[in-house]
This record gives C-alpha cells, sequence and structure tokens, in this order.
C-alpha cells in the first residue's frame, strides 16, 4: 500500500468520524423539532402555578368608588402589580380565605412587597369596613356594584370567582388566575418570577 492509499484510508476514516459526532449531535435535535412542531408532543407540565390568560386582557376602565362613595384613582390597577379579588363586599368565608393567602403571599415578597397591591373589588354588598381595616389593612376597597360596571366585570373570567385570584400587570393586562385553594407557595413562586422578570411596576 502506497503512501496516496494510506492517506485515503484516514481520510475516509475521519469522514466517517465526523458524520459520527455529526449524528450524535444533530439526530436527537431533530428528532425532538419533529416530536414538538410535527408531533404534536408538549411537555405535560409549565413552570407556573396559576393559569395564564391568553391572551392577556387589557382592562377598560371603569368608575369605581370607595366604600365612602367617593371616586377611586382612575389609574388604581396600573402602576404596581395588582393581587385583585372580585366578590360580595360581607367577605364570606370565601372571600376571608382568599384575602388570607392574597395578604400572605405578598408578606413573602420582603423586599419586593411594596410592587404589589391587593384590591378587592365588592360586586354587592358593599362593605364589611370593620373586618377589612382590622384583618387586611393597607387593601384598597372599591364597589362596582351599579350598571355601568357590567362591561368591567365581564373582561373577568366567570369560572369559580369566589376561589379566584386575578394577577394584573402594571400596564393594566389581566393576565393570569389563581385558585385560592391551592397551595399558596405556587402564588408566591409565580410572583417572584413576574417580578424578576419585569422591568416595571
Amino acid at each position: 500500500m502506497n503512501i496516496s492509499d494510506n492517506w485515503e484510508l484516514v481520510r475516509r476514516r475521519g469522514r466517517r468520524t465526523f458524520l459520527g459526532i455529526a449524528a450524535l449531535f444533530f439526530v436527537p435535535l431533530a428528532i425532538s423539532f419533529w416530536l414538538y412542531y410535527a408531533g404534536g408532543w408538549r411537555p405535560a407540565r409549565s413552570t407556573n402555578h396559576g393559569e395564564l390568560i391568553a391572551p392577556a386582557v387589557l382592562l377598560e376602565k371603569a368608575v369605581l368608588n370607595k366604600p365612602d362613595g367617593s371616586s377611586a384613582r382612575a389609574d388604581l390597577l396600573t402602576g404596581q402589580w395588582s393581587l385583585l379579588y372580585l366578590g360580595s363586599g360581607q367577605c364570606d368565608t370565601d372571600c376571608q380565605q382568599t384575602l388570607y393567602v392574597m395578604r400572605q403571599a405578598r408578606l413573602t415578597l420582603a423586599n419586593d412587597m411594596t410592587r404589589v397591591q391587593r384590591v378587592l373589588i365588592a360586586t354587592r354588598d358593599c362593605c364589611n369596613i370593620s373586618f377589612l381595616n382590622r384583618e387586611h389593612p393597607g387593601l384598597a376597597v372599591v364597589a362596582a356594584t351599579d350598571a355601568s360596571t357590567r362591561d368591567f366585570l365581564a373582561q373577568f373570567p366567570t369560572v369559580d370567582r369566589a376561589h379566584s385570584i386575578y394577577i394584573v400587570d402594571p400596564l393594566g393586562n389581566l393576565m393570569m388566575r389563581f385558585d385560592a385553594r391551592q397551595n399558596p407557595k405556587g402564588l408566591q413562586s409565580d410572583l417572584i418570577k413576574l417580578l424578576k422578570l419585569s422591568h416595571i411596576g
């Protein structure tokens, strides 16, 4: 065997080695792309605990009144992240539990706590102010009880409102719903991720 034959043999072996290494990298990649885009496979679990509202809903402004009858700020649901509950202002057991989860989740945010506000929108029977002031200081309480607020309330999902904590971003977008009966650590985890990724509010 002459030198040119040896060189050709080495070159073939080199090509086979290169193709083998390339296949180790590209074949799994091609299979994963096919499974995801053509095969319909999706990961069974996402990293968020709440239910994303997609597309997010830019909440239309409404005239909301404080319990004393004065008008609430027009920009109440912008500028900060908002944890929001819709329900009776008399605050039954479900309401009390949901407000408790909202309060505790916010407290766990430590230095980021000031970036998040809690809002109760009373859809009727506004409001048990003595209880709310005593148990939930700092909670923003407003009423949406007249006909002019129907369109505003209709923007929120109707499924299981009694146990729903809604998350509104600082631009006023309704973007997530969390079930207050679930482990509150899930809400805390979602808030930490949102605040870490957000450059607003």
